[in-house]
């Protein structure tokens, strides 16, 4: 299994942006940012905010992207490339539409689901086999209202329960970084599954 070397957490740049439901990437890696006591700081040549963090024993390098989200791509390549880290060694953080506020999934590859920060990494490293953390935000249920839904401030109730879902991230974290990606992502799931409601059995 890899290790995770660096996390990358998907957003918009500017204080417009920075409530909004798109920028749930920002707010993960800024809380590790706040944990491992770094400061993330603006380099050109990685297009964005970048700092190294030494993580639960694990130095892990950090970045939000500062090219706006549909050429996130750009920043992720460069330091990459710079300190050559593999695209299984990068986990991306980001707002998840198909997901209810609230809940968050681990998962290595797939497609980009139209979210463009994504596909434009995908298309930058040549290859879906990163590794994405998935935070909720729910659907506005207008597929025409996407836009306008992720580039506005979640409701409390929605905050609330999307700072939870963070927060059960953190918990497995330690086994990201450690290379256990397929335990890190069981202990998530198992945790989300007792999140959610029982459904009762139909009636036969």
């Amino acid at each position: 299994m890899s290790q995770i070397k660096l996390i990358v957490g998907l957003g918009n740049p500017g204080a417009e942006y920075a409530d909004t439901r798109h920028n749930a990437g920002f707010w993960w890696v800024d809380e590790l940012a706040r944990d491992g006591k770094v400061q993330l700081r603006h380099d050109v040549k990685f297009h964005g905010l970048a700092g190294k963090a030494r993580l639960h024993g694990n130095d892990v390098w950090l970045l939000e992207p500062q090219t706006y989200m549909n050429k996130s791509g750009i920043a992720v390549v460069a330091l990459a490339q710079f300190y050559k880290i593999l695209p299984d060694q990068i986990l991306v953080v980001h707002d998840e539409l198909d997901l209810p506020a609230g809940q968050v999934k681990l998962k290595q590859g797939g497609g980009h689901g139209g979210h463009n920060g994504l596909r434009d990494i995908q298309a930058h490293l040549g290859t879906a086999n990163f590794w994405r953390l998935r935070l909720g935000v729910g659907h506005p249920g207008d597929r025409n209202e996407v836009v306008n839904f992720v580039l506005k401030p979640p409701r409390k109730e929605e905050f609330e329960a999307i700072a939870d879902a963070m927060t059960r991230a953190h918990h497995v974290l330690p086994k990201l970084l450690s290379g256990e990606t397929g335990a890190a992502m069981q202990l998530l799931h198992t945790d989300e599954a007792k999140k959610r409601p029982h459904k009762s059995a139909p009636d036969a």
